[in-house]
């Protein structure tokens, strides 16, 4: 079957897919949105990373693209090392040494710093900005690096406002050292005292026992969010195993309670969101290494309270390897829509479709009178992909919501344009 789905067959079935859309969704007419262009300018042609971040390095008022290995500076996007390079090849049997990274002056000095997560399993680290300089004597100014963890587990941690104090802390699992399945969900913050040491772990689960591993927190683990699944206003924390309930008062000790749920198989990104409008927040996930684009929808015994969920697949043979994804308002319509690609080679040649175009997609969500959502795709670009984690931000100023990309097919910046 795999011989079948050569990079022409893929674009006759999308093609095929989108003709028969509005009959599948119930929508009357599905109308590209004919004043969005996109307009993509090539960083790097380098594997570099295949995780991203944006941030005025320099401060001199223009948003900066930073990947670990290095930031390019806008406007014309001039390369500086951030640490001594190395050859990742085409990536074909390679990995890079940044799979995340976002960026926040963790250090108070008025620059933004960049939070890096190394392959999954290995420590985590800081780089600290030397105050907006490239060069020193001659030579390329490297950024030096503070341990957060020594183990950063599940392959998409997040770096959000967990818990609605404005700070952000980064979410992940953790293991003790040699215990590769036995692991730890938690949330991690800086250290009050000192922002050089190693950051504090507050635990959302209890530790792994012995033939009882916490679910989401092994080394390669699979799928993370953050959302508030049972409605009551708080963040909770998702992995295909079931989600932690974030406790009306946190205290940064006690372990959350656990609810199992079968939320689907090995994912990227978690985003929990009413998508058929009965007034219970459903999760939505992207396969990380194969096709699919899953809506797992909640419901609730009106009688007991008693919560189960079912899966329904959105889109099946479009684009596979959607390793990353986001949530967000793409068109301006006030509904966020989904912007999710291609992992390019994220296991060689050994995966679903992995010959097939490095795409990038949104997909409009359009909420119809019965308040059932429907996604519609749009391509962003056919040859650039999405690695491990990736940036949708207004990197220009101009209002509207821009790609930004590092993965096995270089660096690249996608701007929206109307």
């Amino acid at each position: 079957m795999s011989a079948l789905l050569t990079p022409k067959v893929a674009v006759f079935l999308a093609a095929l897919f989108l003709v028969w859309l509005p009959w599948f969704t119930g929508a009357a007419e599905v109308v590209p949105p004919e004043n969005i262009r996109w307009k993509k300018i090539v960083l790097d042609r380098k594997f570099r990373a295949e995780g991203v971040a944006i941030a005025d390095v320099n401060r001199d008022g223009k948003l900066d693209v930073l990947n670990g290995e290095y930031w390019y500076e806008a406007p014309d996007w001039t390369p500086h090392e951030m640490q001594p390079p190395a050859d990742f090849k085409d990536g074909l049997a390679n990995y890079s040494r940044v799979f995340a990274c976002w960026s926040d002056d963790l250090n108070a000095d008025g620059y933004p710093d960049l939070i890096v997560i190394d392959f999954p399993g290995t420590p985590c680290y800081w780089m600290e900005n030397p105050k907006g300089k490239a060069r020193a004597e001659g030579q390329p100014l490297h950024w030096k690096k503070h341990m957060i963890w020594h183990s950063a587990c599940n392959e998409t941690p997040q770096y959000v406002d967990l818990l609605g104090t404005g700070r952000r802390v980064l979410v992940m699992g953790w293991q003790p050292k040699g215990k590769d399945n036995e692991g730890q969900m938690a949330y991690f913050t800086p250290d009050p005292k000192d922002p050089y040491a190693p950051w504090i772990m507050h635990p959302i689960s209890p530790p792994s026992q012995p033939g009882k591993p916490v679910p989401g927190t092994h080394r390669f683990s699979h799928g993370l969010g953050v959302g508030d699944v049972n409605g009551d206003g708080r963040l909770d924390v998702l992995c295909t195993g079931g989600w932690w309930e974030q406790p009306a008062k946190v205290d940064g000790q006690t372990p959350w309670t656990f609810h199992p749920a079968p939320l689907g198989e090995a994912c990227a990104d978690m985003f929990a969101w009413d998508i058929d409008g009965d007034g219970l927040n459903d999760v939505l996930s992207t396969s990380a290494h194969k096709f699919g684009i899953w809506w797992h929808k909640q419901r609730r015994d009106p009688k007991t309270g008693a919560t189960s969920w079912t899966t329904h697949t959105l889109f099946g043979l479009l684009v596979s390897e959607t390793h990353a994804a986001h949530l967000t308002d793409i068109d301006g319509d006030g509904l966020p829509d989904l912007v999710t690609g291609k992992r390019w080679w994220s296991h060689g040649r050994a995966e679903p479709g992995s010959s097939w175009n490095a795409a990038i997609y949104w997909f409009k969500s359009i909420r119809h009178p019965d308040k059932v959502i429907s996604f519609h795709p749009y391509l962003i670009d056919s040859d650039s992909g999405i690695g491990t984690q990736f940036v949708v931000a207004d990197l220009n100023g101009d209002g509207l919501k821009d790609v930004i990309t590092s993965n096995k097919k270089g660096v690249f910046v996608i701007l929206q344009q109307r």
